[in-house]
């Protein structure tokens, strides 16, 4: 560590850890409304990007010429690699392709509207400019540039939301230790050092709010028995009291109830949304916001040997049934060491993006189908101006007598095609409104029909 570097870390510590007390008790006052306006973009965003990348691009998958199993950026952990020989790939890091502009363009053609990416992940290498540590990009590599700033600099100039991911858990910080003989995870922490660790995390942390000044902080690895609900308060209340409008994931505290997502009952959790992986809810989660973070294939961190691609389809389709409920979707890309997005990815995200130009109303700003099943797909709603309701149609399965049934109560006023226009007949009988649809489909993924009806939704 350089003389200039330590210094900083020092009195970085020293100031963050007297700006709290050891356990933040307080957390942000704030009503209703205030959260409501605070959440307002995020809820409208539906779709985000989530980017994995780090020094797990560089063996892609193996290690010592052979496959190592699981997600590529677990590699360390799966692998059992020891520091000391994890370290030297800091050295290959050079991502001379990496081009944010690009980046952020394929995600905004693909109807995204935020990105979220690793800060530092489990392996604990940083991909912005830190002073707590010289295992970061700009020390470390060859390249020497901190690809944060350059990100979200992008993603401004762009129109999206630019957001982070920060794992708790850290295998390369001496603070903390290896689970056991085979494996880090979960980690263990020197009794002696969490103050120091807690101390380090807060000065990363603010290091992001001052340079690249994110939107989302989007927390991992909080399993480690070391850490504790009452450091996820510490932490949340830390990060708003810098920055009010910030929203943090449940992932900050230890309310989360495995990969579903939705925190345990037996107590109130620290976190602003509920967190499911690679699975969408069936019934959503009821009375808070979430976002299901999903791959598009088998992993995370680019693996070169996993070429197990979900269809566009079904990628779009997956879109549409957590807006159906509610939710967000976090969908994947895992770019190569050499700062590229792999060609699969951008394929399916540009065959989503041509979906979402045409349809993308029936998911922004949208809110859960009031229909606990729709046997012909799945729908999404908005209020109207005076109060009336708009029902997004969301038809997979194209009914043979070409007779769209819709159990409502309501008197419908309009329907029509979304990507085209085209107006449909409709007709209100014995409690279900019928819309008259064309003999074939127009979007084999899913056509909107946008039905319009007085007031809100009556369920027959």
């Amino acid at each position: 560590m350089t003389r200039h570097k330590l210094y900083a870390c020092l009195v970085g510590a020293l100031l963050l850890s007297s700006s709290l007390p050891a356990i933040a008790a307080d957390l942000p006052s704030e009503t209703a409304a205030e959260r409501d306006a605070r959440m307002e973009w995020w809820r409208d965003a539906r779709f985000g990007m989530f980017i994995h990348w780090g020094l797990y691009a560089i063996p892609a998958g193996e290690w010592q010429g052979k496959p190592i199993g699981g997600i590529g950026e677990w590699i360390m952990d799966r692998a059992n690699i020891p520091v000391d020989e994890y370290e030297p790939l800091a050295g290959q890091f050079n991502p001379t392709e990496f081009d944010a502009a690009q980046w952020v363009r394929i995600a905004k053609d693909a109807g995204m509207k935020y990105m979220v990416i690793t800060s530092k992940h489990h392996d604990g290498f940083c991909l912005f400019d830190t002073a707590a540590t010289e295992w970061d990009v700009v020390d470390a590599s060859p390249y020497g540039k901190d690809l944060l700033i350059q990100l979200s600099r992008e993603c401004r100039k762009q129109g999206l939301k630019f957001c982070t991911y920060y794992s708790i858990m850290d295998w390369h910080h001496p603070a903390q230790y290896r689970g056991s003989d085979q494996r880090y995870n979960p980690t263990k922490m020197h009794a002696d050092r969490k103050t120091e660790y807690m101390a380090f995390m807060k000065q990363q942390l603010k290091e992001l709010l001052d340079t690249c000044d994110p939107e989302v902080l989007w927390f991992d690895g909080e399993w480690p028995s070391w850490y504790t609900e009452e450091d996820g308060r510490e932490i949340y209340a830390f990060l708003r009291k810098h920055k009010p409008e910030l929203i943090i994931n449940n992932r900050v505290g230890k309310g989360r109830r495995g990969m579903e997502g939705l925190n345990k009952g037996d107590q109130e959790y620290v976190g602003d949304f509920g967190t499911p992986e690679q699975q969408i809810p069936a019934t959503g989660l009821s009375g808070v916001d979430w976002e299901s973070c999903m791959t598009m294939n088998h992993t995370w961190g680019f693996k070169k040997n996993d070429h197990d691609w979900k269809s566009t389809e079904t990628l779009v389709r997956n879109l549409i049934d957590i807006a159906s409920k509610g939710g967000n979707y976090l969908l994947n890309v895992g770019p190569t060491a050499e700062g590229l997005i792999p060609g699969p990815s951008v394929e399916r995200l540009a065959g989503m993006g041509e979906w979402m130009k045409a349809n993308g109303e029936s998911i922004y700003g949208t809110t859960a189908s009031p229909f606990a099943k729709t046997p012909w797909g799945r729908c999404t709603q908005k209020t109207l101006p005076g109060g009336n309701t708009r029902l997004y149609l969301h038809v997979f399965q194209w009914p043979a007598d070409e007779k769209l049934t819709v159990p409502l109560k309501n008197k419908p006023t309009a329907a029509k095609l979304l990507a085209c226009g085209t107006e449909l007949g409709f007709a209100a009988t014995d409690g279900n409104i019928t819309v008259s649809l064309p003999a074939e489909a127009p979007c084999k993924i899913a056509t909107v029909v946008a039905l319009d009806i007085q007031g809100e939704p009556e369920v027959n």
